[in-house]
């Protein structure tokens, strides 16, 4: 794996809501072909870190960089522009629209002329990219409704595709997954991995995160308190920084 430059580098965020530190100088680096787990105990920061990254959340000091271009502060758009596409653990996906509705909802694809939409391109790209994340959903035109937890998290993973992204931010992706359902997430995990993205997977379950990711970082309370590679750490190292029984030396 090359390591000349990181895909993503997060320098010195810091973000407070009030007198709470949620951020507190957090640094992290992602590179290309690469899984890094963001682990924690809750209100560690996990989730206020995605935000900032997505431009969702603007820091009150630091910065983001993808691909060597700045992220401004509070731009969602700008962020998903230069490369950084994330799922949330709310999905936003529409109950009442099949797999390809909801893979092009506000993205679909024009006919000839301008004249509605053309459907069999937007299904054959649909295809496409649910076999390069080789996904088990029957048909492209099953209803939201009728899929799976495990499914429609597979549409929400498979509609960053789109955007041929840089950086993929999973937020708890197999939280309430059953355990067959668990490992076909983390089977698209591998394969976000395989078509060179670099892959942000924020996760409480331990066993999940040593299973798919190159490495693991840990936040306490808002701050760096571990980076581990995941093929040499035991569970319990990772366990106690999270705990803060280990701390990172600042």
């Amino acid at each position: 794996m090359t390591r000349s430059q990181p895909v993503l580098s997060v320098r010195g965020l810091h973000k407070s809501f009030g007198p709470v530190r949620a951020l507190d100088g957090v640094d992290l680096e992602v590179h290309r072909h690469e899984v890094v787990a963001l682990v924690g105990d809750n209100a560690a920061g996990k989730s206020t870190l995605a935000k900032v990254i997505a431009g969702v959340l603007t820091p009150d000091a630091g910065t983001v960089v993808v691909d060597g271009k700045a992220v401004p502060p509070g731009s969602p758009a700008t962020a998903r522009s230069l490369g950084v596409a994330t799922v949330f653990q709310d999905l936003a996906l529409a109950e009442n629209l099949d797999v390809v509705q909801n893979l092009f909802l506000g993205q679909e694809l024009a006919g000839k002329g301008g004249l509605g939409l053309d459907e069999a391109t937007m299904e054959n790209r649909a295809r496409e990219i649910l076999a390069s994340l080789t996904s088990r959903i029957p048909s492209v035109r099953t209803p939201l409704s009728a899929l799976s937890a495990g499914q429609r998290q597979t549409v929400a993973i498979a509609r960053t595709q789109l955007g041929d992204p840089k950086v993929v931010v999973l937020d708890e992706p197999t939280a309430s997954l059953s355990v067959a359902q668990t490992a076909e997430v983390l089977t698209h995990v591998q394969s976000l991995r395989d078509l060179g993205h670099g892959v942000i997977l924020i996760s409480h379950n331990l066993s999940d995160v040593l299973a798919v990711a190159d490495r693991v970082e840990v936040l306490r309370h808002g701050h760096n308190n571990g980076s581990f590679t995941a093929a040499e750490v035991t569970h319990e190292a990772v366990v106690a920084a999270i705990t803060g029984a280990t701390r990172l030396r600042r």
